[in-house]
């Protein structure tokens, strides 16, 4: 499915990562178009991502891509041009909901996933399409037709491998770990911790300063919301990559100074922080916006708390 690719797509990193305003698109539609096929209209989409400092023109190529690439559907809202989400990701978008706003590791007794493929080699294509599906969900590699990751991924993983056609290819165990070798020297040849802990550590560095700042300062005004909106949907997207790399992987099987669990401390403290003031805002502006850029009408009044995921 091309709007599952082109999601997927927007959690890499590195050059083959998206462009900040594109994957903001994707964030922003995450947070306050759902269930999917509630429509934003185009003014209002653009008013927020200027907010992020992207072009107009940029805004609405990127649009246009979402459009063609199935992520986005055109809809009328009020009388003016917007987009929904399609209404076919709405599951995949709940799963991950959950991978991002609720993470947890597994423990060490739970039972690990094991997803075994073999693919004639006439059909490559289908093995790289099942390695790489895999990896971009955050199994480990255990051999070239082995990979592992904790045993809740496994909805997620067979949703993949139906919608992909790949079923045929592919045998599912759950197992303990049971080898005499010690758990945590297996995890270590399975992922690749340090990069992944340096991910971490970057999110740490790049967002710690937020803490300090907005412990202090969370004002409902419409320049500390719109602050608050601005610094919620950079932080969210670069987050939303990080579930995506560790599966939940068992504290036990990592290393003891592991950064994962600050990382993830700091983003869900940051989260109740920055969450409401930036709803605030989104609404106020998806609700109200102008095309003149004046003050937005029928906005939510100051003390209303604006749910978001």
């Amino acid at each position: 499915m091309r709007a599952i690719e082109e999601i997927i797509a927007g959690r890499l990193t590195g050059e083959s990562g998206q462009a900040a305003h594109h994957r903001h698109i994707l964030t922003v539609f995450g947070l306050y178009a759902r269930p999917a096929g509630v429509p934003i209209a185009v003014a209002a989409i653009v008013h927020l991502l200027q907010d992020l400092g992207a072009e107009p023109a940029s805004v609405r190529s990127s649009i246009s891509r979402l459009k063609k690439r199935e992520v986005l559907t055109s809809e009328r809202i009020n009388g003016e041009a917007g987009y929904a989400l399609s209404a076919e990701l709405e599951e995949h978008m709940r799963v991950g909901d959950e991978r991002i706003f609720s993470p947890h590791p597994a423990r060490a007794s739970d039972p690990w996933l094991l997803v075994s493929f073999s693919v004639p080699e006439t059909q490559r294509g289908q093995r790289h399409k099942i390695r790489s599906g895999l990896s971009r969900m955050g199994f480990g590699t255990v051999s070239a037709g082995l990979c592992v990751a904790p045993g809740h991924v496994y909805d997620e993983a067979l949703e993949y491998l139906q919608d992909n056609d790949l079923l045929q290819f592919v045998d599912f165990f759950h197992a303990n770990h049971g080898g005499p070798e010690e758990l945590r020297a297996k995890v270590a040849q399975w992922w690749d911790l340090d990069t992944l802990e340096a991910h971490y550590q970057e999110f740490i560095d790049k967002y710690s300063p937020l803490l300090a700042r907005w412990g202090k300062h969370a004002q409902q005004t419409e320049e500390g919301s719109r602050e608050a909106f601005v610094d919620y949907i950079r932080m969210v997207t670069d987050w939303r990559t990080l579930p995506y790399l560790d599966p939940g992987l068992p504290l036990e099987a990592l290393p003891n100074s592991w950064k994962g669990g600050a990382a993830r401390y700091l983003f869900l403290d940051l989260r109740a922080l920055l969450s409401p003031l930036a709803g605030w805002h989104a609404q106020r502006i998806i609700h109200g916006t102008t095309h003149s850029g004046g003050p937005a009408q029928n906005a939510p009044k100051v003390g209303a708390i604006v749910g978001t995921r």
